[in-house]
């Protein structure tokens, strides 16, 4: 069953809708859907405003708009190696030399569907079991309120529960994050190469299912009722939703 999550997204004066990752056989339960044509190049999260309106993407091995998507989401690599590697490293520039983006290329999980095709929307209750990972997209005062309410069950000794990690938008909200075995959250969108699809002061806070559990969990004896929290929100005039709309 899908835990309550509405006084956290009250404590956070959320706005927009938590997006799931749904690994799940039955597209009529995400209706309505939306899709990128096939062969068409495009990038998932140009339906953040899509999202954002109660829409949902369905990809697939037909249809899932660029290489990077294609290769981390469902194993489907356009390009050899050396070719991947070559873009990335040296007509991008994000790593220092082949041979570091070599060693990152080779030890990143590649996700293989168990139903074929994934889903990226607002979270459908009766679809819980099929969900793999949930995306808050929250601005600079929101993401404080998360990252301290997921360090907030974690004891020193602990796995820490989060990571800011290297990868593409679409990783960082599926790959990087889902299997771990430990509650775990990812701060997101930090690709440039997606950035330019979400408000300039939007992030993404991306947590496994164990993490959505404990921070739902969150109580009236946390400090969501606590001063802190009230002073932040008095500061920016009675609520946290400051900035975009969504």
């Amino acid at each position: 069953m899908q835990p309550d999550y509405s006084y956290l997204a009250n404590k956070l004066d959320l706005a927009s809708p938590l997006v799931g990752v749904y690994d799940a056989p039955d597209p009529q339960a995400f209706m309505p859907l939306v899709t990128i044509p096939e062969k068409q190049r495009a990038c998932i999260f140009e339906f953040y405003a899509d999202w954002m309106d109660g829409k949902t993407l369905r990809i697939s091995p037909e249809s899932y708009g660029c290489g990077g998507c294609g290769t981390w989401m469902f194993g489907i690599q356009t390009r050899s190696r050396e070719d991947y590697i070559n873009f990335l490293a040296n007509k991008e520039g994000l790593k220092n030399s082949e041979e570091l983006m070599g060693k990152w290329f080779d030890q990143v999980e590649r996700y293989s569907p168990r139903y074929g095709q994934l889903f990226m929307g607002p979270l459908q209750a009766a679809q819980y079991p099929y969900l793999k990972t949930v995306t808050f997209y929250v601005n600079p005062d929101q993401l404080s309120v998360l990252v301290l309410g997921a360090n907030y069950f974690a004891g020193p000794g602990d796995p820490a529960p989060v990571s800011v990690d290297f990868g593409s938008g679409c990783m960082e909200i599926l790959n990087l994050i889902h299997d771990k075995p430990y509650p775990a959250a990812i701060i997101g969108s930090t690709d440039m190469a997606m950035r330019s699809h979400l408000p300039p002061d939007r992030l993404a806070f991306t947590v496994n299912i164990p993490m959505f559990e404990r921070l739902c969990s969150l109580g009236p004896s946390s400090f969501l009722e606590k001063p802190f929290l009230k002073m932040l929100r008095f500061a920016r005039k009675g609520s946290l939703n400051t900035g975009s709309k969504v």
